[in-house]
């Protein structure tokens, strides 16, 4: 089990989340943020940092955003476990779910 960020962190990505994980397992693409499943150690401290309520235990992830589980996963598919998102930096890269998504929470 692991915690999967949802739809409302796409272009917004404050990363208060980032702040307070202590496995630095939050990794940055360039649309969202998203959690490693095998670095993740299911504290739960990312949940309740997040302004924008986009963090969901796996179990809890609402169905309207159930693709994102999936999205998540693909995230790291040629990244791999790279063991640290501070060190790896941000990727230029989304998984096609949230790639093709129009510009979200722009007022």
């Amino acid at each position: 089990m692991t915690y999967i960020i949802a739809q409302p962190c796409v272009d917004v990505m404050d990363r208060a989340c980032v702040e307070e994980c202590p496995v630095d397992c939050i990794y940055e693409g360039q649309r969202s943020l998203y959690i490693h499943p095998d670095e993740c150690v299911d504290c739960g401290a990312c949940e309740p940092a997040c302004p924008v309520e986009a963090i969901f235990y796996e179990d809890d992830l609402p169905e309207e955003w159930a693709d994102y589980y999936d999205a998540n996963v693909a995230f790291f598919d040629d990244l791999g476990s790279p063991g640290g998102a501070a060190a790896l930096g941000p990727q230029e890269f989304d998984p096609p779910l949230i790639a093709e998504l129009p510009p979200q929470n722009q007022d």
